[in-house]
């Protein structure tokens, strides 16, 4: 059944819009080339947008045959203010932006143990606050928080997690209590997962898993192009894998015992130790027996999720990957080669520490736009 007028109106607006985001400003002409829309069709669709208040007019071509053609179209990029928060164990950083999500405001305040849960969560408050009056913004329209943790798939909301700062929780809900926007929690992991898809090592790519390799272990999952999350919320939690060379074997309530033994940042720190190397520049170092010994440490957590996923391709991101660089990646990819008969690229992230803020800016974007464009 074809499209009526008023549907086929709104497709082609928001594919505009989107190629006006993804493509930055551009003339009638370069729309209605890259739309394949008639010259009237398009120069209706400019009208209407710019009547919206989405899009305006920010300089002329150059081309030499001046005209209404000639004329340079972007979004109105004040139309709307995200903003975006990394909240990591002991620290919160945030980023305030336009809607083309060009940064106006960052900050980051570290959050201490000796910091108790109303406390803290008015610490990361204030610091959003302050960004946002230095960014000149009136109000958010949407914020995304990025947080270690499940969440759950029928509320969306932060689960209360054994082994993870109470504050976390109740800042989500003091957000959505205090501001006129939009709050939306994602999993750090699964945000880091979304922005190498879209601007990092998985560009163009529809399946791939990163392995998130820091303080805690986990694991995101890209399948088909799309964020899989699981029945509970908690698939990629690879920190509890059962694997051969540790000192047991986790539970439900500790992944002690589990890859994570193996892989988060304290047992790669030892590892380095026995070396004789600093931890803090092991992983740069370039020495070959420490990076051996680690990539195969990683390879076994790697091939359980190759064999049961076959991916393709696994990225390596959190702290371990974005100093082991790519040959830590390397080094991965041929112990995995050895293990698994299932031809696995391994890349190491290309955003390094800023994935997690990035994939909430992007996810915030998303949904300012998916309210605001028609």
């Amino acid at each position: 059944m074809a499209a009526s007028p008023s549907t086929a109106r709104a497709i082609n607006d928001r594919f505009a819009l989107r190629l006006l985001q993804d493509e930055g400003p551009l003339t009638a002409t370069q729309l209605k080339t890259l739309t394949g829309l008639s010259r009237p069709t398009v120069a209706d669709l400019v009208e209407r947008l710019r009547g919206s208040g989405l899009v305006h007019v920010v300089g002329e071509s150059g081309a030499e045959r001046r005209g209404p053609n000639a004329k340079l179209y972007g979004l109105v990029a004040d139309r709307a203010h995200l903003a975006a928060l990394d909240v990591r164990t002991r620290s919160v950083t945030v980023t305030v932006t336009d809607l083309l999500g060009s940064a106006l405001a960052e900050a980051s305040v570290p959050v201490g143990d000796d910091h108790g849960t109303g406390p803290a969560v008015e610490k990361a408050v204030t610091l959003l606050q302050r960004a946002v009056a230095e960014a000149g913004a009136d109000r958010l329209h949407s914020v995304a928080v990025g947080a270690p943790g499940l969440i759950d798939p029928a509320s969306g909301e932060l689960r209360d997690s054994s082994g993870l700062p109470a504050w976390h929780r109740r800042l989500v809900g003091v957000l959505q209590e205090r501001l006129p926007a939009r709050v939306l929690v994602e999993n750090e992991t699964n945000l880091a997962a979304v922005a190498e898809l879209r601007e990092g090592a998985a560009r163009g790519r529809e399946d791939f898993v990163l392995l998130w390799l820091g303080q805690g272990v986990g694991a995101a999952v890209v399948l088909d192009g799309r964020l899989r999350r699981g029945a509970s919320g908690g698939a990629g939690e690879i920190g509890f894998l059962p694997v051969p060379g540790t000192s047991g074997l986790p539970s439900a309530t500790g992944c002690d015992g589990g890859f994570h033994e193996l892989a988060c940042t304290a047992a790669v720190a030892a590892l380095a130790a026995s070396h004789g190397l600093d931890p803090a520049t092991a992983l740069g170092s370039g020495h070959g027996p420490f990076l051996d010994a680690l990539a195969r440490r990683l390879a076994v957590g790697a091939a359980a999720v190759v064999s049961v996923l076959d991916p393709g391709c696994l990225v390596l991101a959190g702290e371990t990957g974005h100093a082991g660089g790519p040959e830590l990646a390397a080094r991965v990819e041929a112990e995995l080669a050895a293990l698994s008969p299932l031809r696995t690229q391994v890349r190491a992230t290309t955003l390094g520490d800023a994935a997690v803020l990035r994939g909430a800016l992007l996810r915030a974007r998303d949904a300012a736009q998916e309210e605001l464009f028609p």
